[in-house]
């Protein structure tokens, strides 16, 4: 098994950044959904489960660690402060401003009842502290998984930004590969990560975005094959270096 991807996600909802290397701290990869967009209005961090076109824009981090945003239009803005917060609120037509996760209590996150269905039931939970991260540190997708669900749903487009993993594991062999990784130590360069459970999907997977188009099927396919779990979750047992191309052990 090799490392194939390195992702993170400064901003939570918006396009990522693709990576050679990066840090693992002790709670994910360094400068991952450390920024979040919130409605002033009602105080809620948004997602692109209710506010569908955050997808549309995209953020990456200067080497300061300050956040730079395209907007759908292709204008940038970079850094924080009333600039940026004017230009994300005449994009999305709201009072927004965007704030560091150091600077906010657990956000509260919301999911459709019925993923294909945004008139059914909204359930809220509260995301961990420290970072906008639904539920652990760091999201692990294998090549394999992706191969399976294109198996399963061959005019679906199986492209990883729709599933928004930090790391993409290149392995051989068929089937949800990583289903058998969870309660398991997997060491990939410096860093030592335990698995902790499957990733279950929502209406996110069916998100248009750049260069994909809105596709209630991907849910419905790993929801039909996979029981609506598609990937693994992992919390960070020892921090370090990873390098695309690093090889991985399972303990």
């Amino acid at each position: 098994m090799r490392l194939g991807e390195i992702w993170r996600h400064p901003v939570k909802s918006l396009q990522g950044e693709s990576m050679t290397a990066a840090w693992i701290e002790t709670d994910g990869v360094e400068g991952d959904r450390v920024w979040a967009i919130r409605d002033t209005g009602t105080m809620k961090v948004l997602t692109a489960r209710r506010e569908r076109r955050l997808l549309l824009a995209a953020a990456r981090l200067d080497s300061a660690g300050e956040p730079e945003l395209r907007l759908p239009d292709g204008s940038e803005v970079r850094g924080t402060g009333p600039e940026t917060d004017a230009a994300l609120s005449s994009w999305l037509g709201r009072p927004v401003v965007l704030v560091h996760s150091d600077q906010e209590t657990p956000a509260v996150g919301e999911f459709f009842d019925d993923p294909t269905d945004e008139s059914s039931a909204v359930i809220e939970w509260t995301m961990p502290s420290g970072r906008f991260v639904d539920a652990y540190p760091l999201h692990v997708l294998t090549t394999a998984s992706l191969r399976a669900g294109a198996a399963a749903f061959p005019s679906g487009t199986w492209d990883v930004r729709r599933f928004r993993p930090n790391l993409v594991v290149e392995v051989d062999g068929e089937g949800w590969v990583e289903d058998q990784w969870c309660g398991r130590m997997l060491r990939v360069g410096e860093a030592r990560l335990m698995v902790t459970e499957a990733c279950a999907r929502c209406t996110m997977v069916t998100r248009a975005q750049p260069g994909l188009d809105s596709d209630v099927d991907m849910y419905r396919t790993v929801a039909r094959h996979h029981a609506g779990t598609f990937g693994v979750w992992a919390s960070v047992d020892t921090p370090g270096r990873i390098e695309v191309g690093d090889v991985l052990d399972l303990g």
